[in-house]
């Protein structure tokens, strides 16, 4: 899941940005609304927790011009002013959420996966193919009814692998929504940690690779 945190705060921004990481996420981050509009017409955004007060462009403006997209990200409003009006007008702008400071930090995680979750593109909860089951929530995943011992980069990676069905999924494809934008393009992250997932789910090999394709899940022979 990529999240996109936008807060003027920057020690609460960085705060929340590794919390996040921790839980799996590729956590992008902005300091104000104008920073937050560009990454937006960059990357893909599952979630975006919002401030509302922001410098340059406005909080309440931003979440309009996101709930303005096709292909719209889900949006968490993360702000001091937590007043039931405020809470109302915040949800009028399109908000679909509303969390008001100081939060406790395992709320903001749970709020955030289920904002995922309701996005129109989501998929099921439980995430199955080639004998593998995989829970985005409990953060479990087995192959055969056998656990995997997976690292967070690992899970998340199989989780999109996972999502993409029988589609390809690019090695840009992949950074996009597993790693965030401090990760260099040209690195071969992926091929790694491809590799280390590879020998953790066993064999027969699940993971097929096509050169200028990229790579998705197969059932075994």
């Amino acid at each position: 899941m990529r999240v996109l945190v936008v807060e003027d705060a920057r020690a609460l921004a960085d705060v929340i940005a590794e919390g996040l990481r921790d839980q799996g996420m590729a956590v992008d981050l902005a300091y104000d609304g104008h920073t937050a509009a560009a990454k937006l017409d960059l990357h893909p955004y599952e979630v975006v927790v919002l401030d509302r007060d922001l410098p340059g462009i406005h909080g309440d403006v931003l979440c309009g011009m996101i709930t303005d997209r096709d292909d719209r990200a889900m949006v968490l409003m993360l702000t001091a002013a937590g007043a039931p009006g405020d809470r109302v007008s915040g949800l009028t702008l399109g908000a679909d959420d509303y969390l008001a400071k100081p939060f406790h930090f395992p709320e903001l995680v749970l709020r955030i996966q289920a904002l995922a979750r309701r996005r129109p593109a989501a998929r099921a909860r439980i995430l199955r193919a080639a004998g593998i089951e995989l829970d985005p929530i409990r953060r479990t995943a087995t192959r055969d009814g056998r656990p995997l011992d997976l690292s967070v980069k690992e899970f998340a990676l199989l989780t999109a692998l996972l999502q993409a069905g029988s589609a390809w999924s690019s090695t840009e494809d992949l950074l996009d929504r597993v790693w965030d934008e401090h990760t260099n393009p040209f690195t071969n992250t992926v091929t790694v940690t491809i590799g280390r997932l590879r020998r953790k789910l066993g064999d027969p090999p699940v993971i097929t690779t096509l050169p200028g394709a990229g790579y998705r899940l197969t059932d075994p022979p």
